[in-house]
């Protein structure tokens, strides 16, 4: 029945080109949990009245956060093929489109982060500082604790839009459902590949915003 539908479709490529992309996801998804969080910690502690006010640190990291925020993803992939080159070896293949998703997507998660933390209850913060809790207890106690839930939300908002991305770096040949879709299925005009390979996006992207939707429901104790 399947093959009548979607003659030209095989299982096992199909396969290959999902665990291709759950990999990219997965990996990337990793990367920019560090590199965002990182990049938000920063941007709200050397703020004007933060823990590490410093108006050079705050505007240097914000200039890069917007200019990484502002180039298309297609385009970064392409400016970062030297960069890529030489930490990866090679430029194709899903390996090589790590560097790009991650340098992609952390800044815009990292403005999620920053976002997260000015929401925390600045008198839970004064009260720890007045306890004489050190800047490190305050990050990982105070701030990270009291804004778990929004960054699960925005970490799980994060992933869908990298799902999007390594379809975007298929086009280019870094492999996953968006690659085989292109290469294997609009440039044959086999439209019944290209149906196929949407319809497991939408289903990964599904999965992630449910078990991120659990995730954050778990933890938030309001």
């Amino acid at each position: 029945m399947l093959s009548n539908l979607f003659p030209n479709v095989e299982v096992e490529d199909m396969v290959t080109a999902t665990y291709e992309t759950l990999y990219m996801t997965i990996i990337s998804v990793a990367g920019t949990l560090v590199l965002g969080i990182l990049l938000g910690l920063v941007l709200y502690l050397s703020r004007p009245g933060g823990l590490w006010e410093n108006k050079l640190l705050n505007w240097v990291t914000a200039a890069f956060v917007n200019v990484f925020r502002a180039i298309p993803f297609i385009i970064l992939i392409l400016l970062l093929f030297p960069f890529t080159d030489f930490l990866m070896g090679t430029i194709r293949g899903p390996k090589a489109a790590i560097p790009a998703l991650i340098i992609g997507a952390a800044p815009f998660y990292g403005r999620l982060v920053e976002i997260a933390l000015k929401e925390v209850d600045k008198g839970v913060i004064e009260a720890a500082k007045s306890m004489g809790a050190k800047t490190s207890t305050i990050i990982s106690k105070v701030l990270l604790k009291e804004s778990l839930p929004a960054l699960v939300s925005g970490l799980t908002v994060t992933a869908i839009a990298l799902i999007g991305y390594t379809a975007v770096a298929g086009v280019i040949g870094a492999g996953g459902l968006g690659d085989f879709a292109y290469f294997y299925g609009f440039q044959r005009s086999d439209f019944d590949v290209v149906f196929v390979c949407t319809i497991l996006i939408v289903l990964i992207v599904f999965i992630f915003q449910f078990v991120g939707d659990a995730v954050s429901r778990s933890i938030d104790k309001r």
